[in-house]
């Protein structure tokens, strides 16, 4: 069990089924990183005025400001994102301590461990340790709970469902939740099962970040959430700012840097460079044109989107 996780005898005493994702599986993807281009040219309708950065939302949040704003403090959350579709937040655990036990009742939540050392403990898994760079996926209604077993605070970057509030089993004390109320109750259908065909997690410096070998296949896919690893070499240069990239009529694209340096020519903002840790978001209906910088022999972003597969809008090559 190197890099990806997969359900053993504790799936079948619970009724679910975790499976490694197409891309790792072989087996037939009926929805590939890589689709066909759209026949001819069509007429996209492009935000008029480019969507504003409402607080939190950054175009690029650096992690040294986000550490400098915390510095001190071993147990905090900081948002990052906040849209329509998706919340993410940087989150902090201190030494020695646990998470409550929770749950999302209809979509999964993802998160990506970045210092520390935490025991994940998903329903219907063999509880594994993260370390820097784990990428992990907890599909709806499975149990989890996080765990620092390492020597100093542990710090991850979790995307989730936007608006979302977590439940909790009845054995924990729900946190409050603004404009809810927690009742007692139970429910059906169960926790997620065979059209769940996500990894619960990759190591990514031990599987992916190998040598000089690029990558580009997807981590964690479904009807409302997509989520891809894509590694590559240094770009021999930077494209002229003519070169605009894409948009998305509908939607905010954002990406978490994994290593290297990345740069990002995004629509209202000059060409920037963003590092390990950084988070970068494209709001809806921008410009954006992201590529590895040059200044790094390889580099890999994972960009998350709410849907598989946006449309990605190009002007026409005349």
């Amino acid at each position: 069990m190197k890099g990806l996780l997969y359900l053993g005898a504790a799936a079948a005493a619970i009724c679910t089924t975790f499976a490694a994702s197409a891309q790792f599986s072989g087996r037939e993807d009926p929805m590939p990183v890589t689709q066909p281009k759209m026949p001819g040219e069509y007429w996209a309708p492009k935000p008029t005025t480019p969507t504003a950065y409402t607080a939190p939302n950054k175009v690029h949040w650096k992690l040294s400001d986000v550490l400098a704003a915390h510095r001190g403090q071993s147990d905090w959350v900081q948002p990052i994102l906040r849209n329509n579709e998706q919340d993410a937040d940087y989150v902090s655990l201190g030494k020695g301590k646990t998470t409550k036990a929770r749950f999302f009742a209809d979509d999964r939540v993802m998160f990506i461990v970045w210092d520390g050392s935490v025991k994940v403990t998903i329903d219907g898994v063999e509880p594994f340790t993260a370390t820097k760079g784990f990428m992990v996926s907890v599909p709806f209604r499975h149990v989890y709970t996080i765990e620092n077993v390492g020597d100093k605070p542990a710090l991850w970057f979790e995307v989730r469902q936007a608006n979302s509030p977590p439940f909790y089993p009845a054995s924990e004390t729900p946190d409050t939740y603004p404009g809810r109320t927690y009742m007692k109750v139970t429910g059906n259908p169960g926790p997620a099962r065979d059209r769940d065909t996500n990894p619960a997690y990759v190591d990514f410096f031990k599987t992916i970040a190998v040598g000089d070998k690029p990558h580009n296949g997807k981590f964690v896919w479904d009807d409302h959430f997509t989520s891809n690893i894509l590694r590559g070499k240094a770009a021999e240069s930077v494209p002229p700012a003519t070169n605009r990239g894409h948009f998305h009529s509908d939607w905010t694209e954002f990406w978490f840097i994994m290593e290297g340096r990345v740069g990002y020519q995004i629509e209202g903002f000059p060409y920037f460079v963003s590092e390990p840790g950084d988070v970068v978001a494209a709001a809806k209906g921008r410009w954006h044109r992201p590529g590895n910088d040059p200044s790094a022999p390889m580099s890999t972003r994972i960009p998350i989107n709410p849907r598989p597969v946006i449309l990605h809008n190009f002007e026409p090559a005349h």
